[in-house]
């Protein structure tokens, strides 16, 4: 199963997230794809490290090329997040239009596991005009956002921590 949550920044996707993954009786991993650039993001590592210690996770750290990630077969995963994986293929790996090589990726490491769960973030909703590479990463975010809800089982946006089904049914361990 491929459960897709999206929803605004701090509103319990990955708790969501965590909460699906953990509800199976399967080695469960963590795929980390935000990248030590600076304090803040050193802080939000730590912060994360923190809050997923004791939950019996395998992290795996890997900022771009998550196609390349080999899972055993029958285990599970959460991609934690799409929009830090789309930012480091545009900004370190150059891949200025990553969209369809993401979504192959994460079709990739999908069909290995038992259960797959993707964090991503909207992005765009706010009318602003940006700066060319700054359209560049909402317009690619669209598409793989796009492309993730096809692919995936089950959507669910995180609204104020709650879990709203836009496809698919509400995991019962939700």
């Amino acid at each position: 199963m491929f459960v897709l949550i999206t929803g605004g920044s701090k509103n319990g996707k990955s708790s969501i997230a965590e909460k699906i993954l953990s509800a199976y009786a399967v080695p469960g991993y963590y795929i980390a794809t935000m990248e030590p650039y600076g304090e803040e993001a050193e802080a939000a590592i730590k912060r994360h490290r923190e809050m997923r210690s004791g939950k019996g996770f395998v992290t795996v750290e890997k900022y771009t090329d998550v196609g390349e990630i080999v899972l055993p077969q029958g285990s599970g995963a959460l991609l934690e997040c799409v929009g830090n994986l789309c930012a480091n293929e545009i900004f370190s790996a150059g891949q200025e239009h990553p969209a369809y090589k993401i979504l192959r990726d994460i079709e990739k490491l999908s069909e290995t596991t038992e259960i797959f769960t993707a964090v991503t973030s909207q992005v765009g909703s706010d009318g602003v005009s940006y700066p060319k590479e700054t359209m560049n990463y909402i317009g690619e975010m669209g598409r793989i956002n796009s492309g993730l809800g096809e692919m995936a089982d089950v959507v669910i946006e995180a609204v104020f921590g709650l879990p709203v089904v836009l496809k698919g049914e509400l995991p019962s361990c939700l």
